[in-house]
């Protein structure tokens, strides 16, 4: 079967290699010069399997505002006259209920814990190096009712069978050496023994070479204008460089899948939400994160990439802005200079920002499309990075009418409905 993905972000990428490993003549269009430029550029680094988790949940609304407030918060919102963006809103806060965030951590929880035994099996297989780790990661809580609501998490994770541990602050530093040089306090944390690290935009380029290598086509700098469709099927993709048609398709386009999917009456409840990143260069390795460190405090996450230290996190909901704000470093920087004051150099910094395709109840969008012919495989928010070796597998055996390993029927459109 001809198969046409567009995206070739590390969901198209791992999507690609998947479909051509089950047997399929793939072709990847992007309108970036190479794989992963968009939001898997420079993401936090961190596969958080077991810390999979939707932004709703019970004290989102109360705990939104006091982030609104603050001068450095991890949350911003810069109105728009969009009415998307506020029924997203509401959507989100449709889901702040403690049945609704049971139901959807669930989800992510499978989701991701099958994307952590794909990416095991994916390294195994490829030998693929990107500055990956698979030390764990440690959800540092400053507060001790912080501490008190990871009661909920740890239910699930018990649920699921997801190895953690509860730490108090010397297991902290056990875990973190570096964390003997923070200069605030903290009460405890969350340690997930399964979860790794690693540069995403490394590994998408690694793999989209290996699956050039098994015949995967890749057609870079080409832009899509709409999707073409009779009878209930597409027909085909409009891009600068002409009609392109395959058996089958993917919208794997993060933030901008919905955009493409509306005039075909697709409504696809996925909104940008932008976060930012730093890329430091480590001047100690000794005080330097082993792996992931999440500040509960300020929602940001601090990973070890080889060299350098990756920070990335907030939240600000702003539409389709790309602006790159110096005001939204303050709570990155913040964070590595509280819990690892020594480890690196951060007037060196590297600054970014990328859009996270999230839904309002945070499980991705997974499976084919009321088309026959079009498939889904977007609306990762925060999480594309840790899911995406599971949700490409899923979606290549639903591609290939093979059954998924995986229940799958609660990740498609269709639960909106």
């Amino acid at each position: 079967m001809k198969v046409l993905i567009l995206g070739s972000g590390v969901i198209g990428t791992t999507s690609a290699h998947y479909l051509a490993e089950a047997g399929h003549e793939v072709t990847v269009i992007d309108r970036q010069p190479g794989p992963g430029l968009e939001t898997s550029y420079a993401n936090a680094g961190e596969l958080s399997y077991g810390y999979a988790s939707p932004w709703a949940g019970p004290g989102i609304p109360a705990k939104a505002i006091k982030w609104l407030l603050m001068t450095d918060g991890p949350l911003v919102l810069r109105p728009k006259l969009d009415p998307r963006m506020w029924i997203w809103g509401l959507q989100l806060l449709a889901n702040c209920t403690e049945r609704a965030y049971a139901i959807n951590k669930g989800r992510m929880v499978r989701l991701a814990e099958y994307s952590r035994d794909m990416m095991v099996a994916l390294r195994a297989a490829t030998g693929l190096a990107f500055d990956g780790r698979q030390q764990g990661t440690v959800q540092l809580f400053r507060a001790q009712k912080q501490l008190d609501h990871a009661a909920d998490d740890i239910a699930v994770l018990k649920q699921y069978g997801v190895p953690y541990e509860v730490l108090d602050p010397k297991g902290c530093i056990a875990a973190e050496p570096g964390l003997a040089t923070a200069s605030v306090p903290f009460v405890g944390g969350l340690r997930l023994a399964n979860d790794d690290t690693g540069d995403c935009k490394m590994f998408t380029e690694g793999l989209a070479a290996l699956a050039a290598r098994r015949g995967v086509a890749f057609r870079y700098g080409t832009t899509i204008d709409h999707i073409a469709t009779s009878g209930g099927a597409v027909t085909g993709v409009a891009t600068d460089k002409g009609m392109l048609t395959a058996d089958a398709y993917v919208v794997a386009l993060g933030s901008y899948s919905p955009l493409l999917l509306r005039p075909l009456g697709i409504g696809l409840p996925v909104y940008p939400i932008k976060g930012y990143s730093l890329t430091v260069p480590i001047t100690d390795a000794s005080v330097a994160p082993v792996s992931t460190v999440m500040d509960e405090t300020y929602k940001v996450a601090t990973t070890r990439l080889g060299d350098r230290i990756r920070v990335g996190g907030t939240a600000e909901i702003a539409g389709y802005d790309t602006t790159l704000h110096h005001s939204r470093r303050g709570p990155l920087d913040r964070s590595l200079r509280e819990l690892f004051p020594n480890a690196g150099d951060v007037s060196r910094a590297s600054f970014w920002c990328g859009l996270r395709p999230m839904t309002p109840d945070g499980t991705p969008v997974l499976g084919r499309s009321k088309l026959s012919n079009l498939y889904l495989n977007t609306g990762h928010g925060t999480l594309g990075w840790t899911m995406a070796a599971g949700s490409g597998r899923v979606l290549a055996d639903i591609i290939s009418a093979r059954t998924p390993d995986i229940e799958v029927g609660d990740l498609g459109l269709g639960r909106y409905s």
